[in-house]
């Protein structure tokens, strides 16, 4: 019963993503305006047909494609984390990947200049922004890999400040204090060359507005390295939900398998933060979402945690684009929003149901 009902909601999230990427080709910087009409029909207008496969293709279909590669690894990586945690509560974030992501880029903002242009500015088309940077690619590709050495490197601290993946609770709190640490160096990074402020800014507040086709196809190929590595490693994390006594006697090798989940879960989120920066909620969003709705093994979780999160992010992004446009709210600010009120309706719902209980 549970395998039928994870096949139906797979399914379900897949025509919801189908739907959404429709919805957010037609959503930018005018608001609502149909997009696919003369696409499907370029004889009726050719001029006007021309203008949308540019805008699509260029610009919306890879955001919205990008949206939804960035909440897939984020969804993949909340379900790895909380199962190796064994917390509801665990993100992707806790492992410090976020706040070393962060102090690459304030460090490659700071050598580079940390001008504003860097994230913004270029060409303009129908009122949307065409190139990602106003300075070369070179320039992204710089921030990305910043950003992406940055979380790698703020994991292997954690790890080595762990003394390894054995001891979950140690690698924890190593995660937290890697985190604070991080963080308040990339805010004496700023003191020090405030005019990254405003570049920096967009990073912290999460934007999908730069991803291009390359950084789609980049996310796309992570996330299917990292959910085969999960599916492969789901049998530890069925093991150890039920504690790491049972888990040895299973015969998993649980120091090397802890090691790869860890890998793949930093390798999820540094790819998603490299390429639209900081966005809350989603990976720690998508599994509860999904428990919600089904009981199912830890493989199946993984991927539709995965699946969860990219429609998260996807109905997120294209939101926020049309919420106060002309003008866009930062997509990490909204999720964190909504985030934050589900979470707190959660807290809600169960004290409610304890209560009840209790009665």
């Amino acid at each position: 019963m549970n395998a039928r009902r994870a096949s139906w909601l797979v399914a379900g999230l897949l025509l919801a993503a189908l739907a959404l990427a429709a919805l957010g080709v037609c959503v930018g910087s005018a608001g609502f305006e149909n997009l696919i009409g003369p696409l499907l029909n370029p004889q009726a207008d050719p001029s006007a047909t021309a203008m949308a496969q540019q805008i699509v293709w260029e610009i919306r279909l890879p955001r919205t494609l990008g949206a939804w590669a960035a909440g897939a690894l984020l969804g993949l990586a909340g379900a790895v984390a909380q199962g190796l945690f064994r917390n509801p509560l665990a993100d992707p974030f806790l492992l410090g990947s976020a706040s070393g992501a962060s102090l690459g880029v304030a460090l490659a903002l700071a050598a580079m200049g940390g001008g504003a242009g860097m994230l913004g500015g270029g060409s303009m088309m129908n009122g949307e922004m065409v190139s990602v940077f106003s300075g070369s690619a070179l320039v992204r590709l710089g921030l990305t890999g910043a950003a992406f050495c940055g979380a790698v490197a703020a994991v292997l601290i954690t790890l080595v400040l762990s003394r390894g993946v054995q001891h979950t609770l140690r690698l924890l709190l190593a995660g937290v204090v890697v985190g604070v640490v991080l963080a308040a160096l990339t805010h004496l990074v700023l003191v020090f060359s405030p005019e990254s402020l405003q570049a920096m800014q967009a990073f912290m507040l999460g934007s999908t507005s730069f991803v291009g086709w390359t950084a789609c196809g980049l996310m796309a190929a992570v996330w299917a390295l990292c959910a085969l590595a999960a599916w492969l490693l789901a049998r530890v994390l069925d093991g150890l939900s039920l504690g790491d006594a049972t888990a040895r006697s299973l015969g998993l090798p649980l120091g090397p398998m802890r090691a790869a989940l860890v890998g793949v879960l930093a390798l999820a989120t540094g790819t998603a933060v490299a390429q639209t920066g900081l966005i809350a909620f989603v990976g720690l969003a998508a599994p509860h979402l999904v428990r919600s709705l089904v009981k199912t093994t830890s493989a199946r979780m993984m991927l539709l945690a995965s699946a969860m999160g990219g429609g998260l992010l996807m109905a997120a992004d294209t939101l926020a684009r049309w919420l106060i446009a002309p003008q866009e709210l930062p997509v990490g600010v909204l999720t964190a929003v909504l985030g934050g009120g589900y979470l707190l309706w959660l807290m809600q719902r169960s004290a409610r149901v304890s209560r009840g209980g209790g009665l």
